[in-house]
């Protein structure tokens, strides 16, 4: 069970310096599911930051966290990148001592995404890299499948992103 002080709520641009810090944290914890390195993200400015923390109220955009008392331990975010291809998962974060099943911050946080996704279509996507086979392995249990479809990793060390897709009800 999560701990009784969890809040799930989308971010704003006043949330930039938390937002910031999760971010860093993520980074440094697993750097190749990203698809952006902790050196470029420490060069971002205030601003950048509060445009990222934004997104949680921008239109075809959505920013999720988990807040455990006063500590971030978890995030998703999802936008639409075009009219055809439907909503699509991103930054998917969850503190090591948070995760797992009896936390159960990751369900509340898809849950979260997977309401702000209806509105948008009737699948969510996402990518994982061919070398994480724990992320795969968690989105599976999630309901996620592979469609086939892949494309190249931007980032060093290369290989394949790869794409995943479920089914919202």
């Amino acid at each position: 069970m999560p701990h009784p002080d969890l809040v799930i709520r989308a971010t704003n641009e006043d949330d930039w310096r938390q937002w910031r810090a999760l971010r860093l944290e993520m980074l440094r914890d697993y750097p190749l599911a990203y698809g952006e390195t902790l050196e470029h993200a420490l060069t971002v400015d205030e601003a950048g930051w509060r445009a990222r923390a934004a997104r949680g109220t921008m239109p075809g955009q959505t920013s999720i966290v988990a807040i455990d008392g006063e500590r971030w331990v978890g995030h998703m975010g999802g936008y639409i990148p075009d009219a055809t291809s439907g909503p699509m998962l991103v930054g998917v974060y969850v503190a090591p001592d948070h995760r797992g099943e009896k936390a159960g911050v990751s369900r509340l946080l898809l849950e979260a995404v997977e309401r702000w996704a209806l509105g948008h279509g009737d699948t969510l996507r996402l990518e994982v890299h061919e070398d994480n086979p724990r992320a795969k392995r968690f989105y599976e249990k999630l309901g996620f499948g592979l469609t086939g479809r892949s494309r190249d990793y931007e980032l060093r060390p290369g290989g394949l992103e790869l794409e995943m897709i479920k089914p919202l009800r």
